[in-house]
């Protein structure tokens, strides 16, 4: 099945907002989702961006405010007031969790949008091996082994090897998606994305 390639991490907002849409829009084009987790603080420092915290409060306040209460109206994905709690923790267990799924031969679109969407609308701890454990076994997945392989060396090795590919690649930040080697950064790509996957866009 023809794929495209989808950077991102697990407590990543504009994932979230663009989660749902994205997960249609590969159904309809008959897509398979290559999911690539990554470690997003690196991605963003490598690429010569700024910090999330050494941004200015204005920057701060439009990209993680204004436009975070624009998009959910826009897409219908609820978000809680303001920045999630537990947004700071390490996303380790959650983005080697989804590895170790895909490690384990399992379909993750949706474990992966549960765990983006818990994150932004019930302000859930993504840290958290008991939070993690629940949104797989109502998704009807047998958590125990993918928490137990999700900071195995074997699992975070993949994790490395996907963000030096996205560094690599020149990846922004989260989501990036590949269609046919041809990258959209941002889920507000995702008319754009969805354009490609019918007639791809010419130049290089």
């Amino acid at each position: 099945m023809p794929e495209i390639e989808y950077f991102y991490s697990a407590h990543s907002a504009f994932a979230y907002l663009g989660s749902a849409a994205f997960m249609e829009i590969a159904r309809a084009a008959g897509r398979k989702i290559v999911h690539r987790p990554i470690a997003l603080g690196r991605v963003v420092e490598a690429v010569s961006s700024v910090p999330f915290g050494s941004r200015s409060a204005g920057h701060r306040a439009y990209f993680f405010g204004r436009e975070i209460q624009r998009w959910p109206e826009e897409r219908q994905a609820p978000v809680m007031d303001g920045i999630p709690t537990h947004h700071a923790n390490d996303t380790s267990l959650a983005n080697g969790m989804l590895i170790a799924g895909l490690e384990q031969g399992l379909d993750i679109d949706q474990l992966a949008h549960a765990m983006l969407e818990t994150h932004w609308r019930d302000d859930a701890d993504l840290a958290d091996a008991g939070t993690l454990s629940r949104l797989a076994q109502e998704l009807g997945l047998n958590s125990e082994p993918l928490l137990n392989a999700a900071l195995s060396p074997a699992v975070q090795a993949k994790y490395e090897a996907n963000t030096e590919e996205a560094i690599r690649r020149s990846v922004f930040g989260s989501p990036t998606y590949f269609v046919d080697d041809d990258m959209f950064y941002g889920q507000d790509r995702l008319a754009q994305v969805e354009r490609a996957l019918r007639q791809p866009y010419g130049g290089e």
